[in-house]
């Protein structure tokens, strides 16, 4: 029995779980904003306290870091408009929120 029950169990822990809706008219403006397209020109603030700019240029960004670095990322793979990367460079954008990940560093949450 425990060799049937155990392996179920363990993959009853690995289903993700929900959260509850949120109630209010908040809950309902951060989903709305979840869903407003990314501008051709974002300022992104940063968990480190840093901001960036991102232009999309639909397929590819040009991101201008807050050191004054720039860089093009092309879409990845091409047909996509929400990952862009190259090398081992990324930057994934989901609604208002964007995850910047460079080489030997770790990924950086930033929001606009």
């Amino acid at each position: 029995m425990t060799l049937v029950l155990g392996p179920l169990l363990v993959a009853a822990a690995c289903v993700s779980q929900t959260n509850a809706p949120k109630s209010g008219n908040a809950g309902a403006a951060d989903a709305a904003a979840d869903l407003t397209p990314q501008p051709r020109t974002a300022t992104y603030n940063c968990a480190d306290g840093g901001k960036m700019t991102i232009e999309n240029l639909g397929t590819s960004v040009h991101v201008l870091g807050p050191d004054g670095t720039s860089e093009d990322l092309p879409a990845s793979p091409a047909n996509q408009s929400s990952r862009f990367g190259q090398a081992h460079d990324a930057i994934v954008i989901d609604g208002r929120e964007a995850l910047v990940m460079k080489g030997g560093k770790t990924p950086l949450a930033c929001k606009r």
